[in-house]
């Protein structure tokens, strides 16, 4: 049947609806980003840029390093913009939009974010580079989709989520293992388990001029092993496994929240980890 219009909205020009995309304009290797001025700095590296588009948060650009054909996208803060960049995407190239019908033949694609991170360890230092081999999310994405099981985690059974479940319906994804250790052969990279959070104040455990109701739930998860704090990655690797599609999330440390420290050049960090992973990229 076909897919109603109030489900799949597309503009005038047959774009859709919010990243303002047509089917082509994406390569099926594609960089995330939260800020959309990191797309500039990822695609000064490109060859070629062929399509540059821009709307509200979404900014994209896709281009060439050598015959590799890369796309990079800016999503926002937060899982609730990865809820629609990851469905859009999706459909831009599982949906025929003439017909409004899914795809015979589905396309899988390669998700890549390339983002920064606090660790909650002492012993990460800033500026190293982590691949989130697994993402707790209390986000609460997982009461609307659910994880197919092959990407969930028995990392679910362990205190850390135990500790979230009452009030905050954590649950725990696996990334791509393959494209875990793609990037995990190569030494600048190290794997971590992550917790994405809802917020970046409070509900990471930051007072400012307020009490915290949930701060002794953040040295909970350091004594379980959790590696560093962002505010995407869960919702990546949920839409990805939901979808059928292979998602790794890299994190450049830039603050140590256990020693109080930050990255004294945080864009040269940053610059590292994208031409780094760049010159993996081209190889996928």
């Amino acid at each position: 049947m076909p897919i109603a219009s109030s489900e799949l909205i597309l503009n005038d020009d047959g774009s859709i609806y919010h990243l303002n995309l047509l089917p082509g304009d994406l390569a099926t290797t594609i960089i995330t980003v939260g800020d959309q001025e990191r797309v500039f700095e990822i695609s000064k590296y490109f060859d070629e840029i062929e399509i540059k588009k821009h709307k509200r948060e979404f900014t994209c650009h896709t281009g060439y390093i050598g015959a590799k054909r890369i796309s990079v996208i800016s999503t926002g803060i937060g899982t609730d913009n990865i809820d629609i960049v990851f469905n859009e995407i999706d459909a831009l190239f599982n949906v025929d939009f003439e017909t409004r019908e899914i795809k015979e033949e589905i396309t899988v694609l390669n998700f890549i974010r390339l983002g920064t991170s606090g660790s909650l360890q002492e012993d990460i230092p800033l500026g190293q580079f982590l691949i989130s081999e697994i993402a707790v999310g209390i986000d609460n994405m997982n009461a609307f989709y659910e994880v197919p099981p092959a990407f969930q985690d028995l990392y679910t059974d362990t205190k850390v989520t135990r500790f979230f479940t009452k009030n905050l319906n954590a649950y725990s994804v696996k990334a791509d293992k393959s494209l875990v250790n793609t990037f995990a052969s190569h030494p600048e990279f190290i794997k971590g388990k992550t917790l994405t959070s809802i917020g970046f104040y409070a509900p990471q455990g930051r007072a400012i001029r307020y009490n915290i109701k949930a701060n002794s739930r953040i040295n909970q998860v350091v004594s379980a092993g959790i590696t560093n704090l962002e505010m995407e990655t869960s919702g990546i690797y949920l839409l990805a496994s939901v979808l059928g599609h292979r998602a790794v999330s890299i994190n450049a440390i830039l603050a140590n929240r256990q020693l109080g420290t930050f990255a004294e050049n945080p864009g040269k960090v940053v610059d590292n980890m994208i031409k780094k992973a760049l010159n993996i990229i081209v190889e996928l």
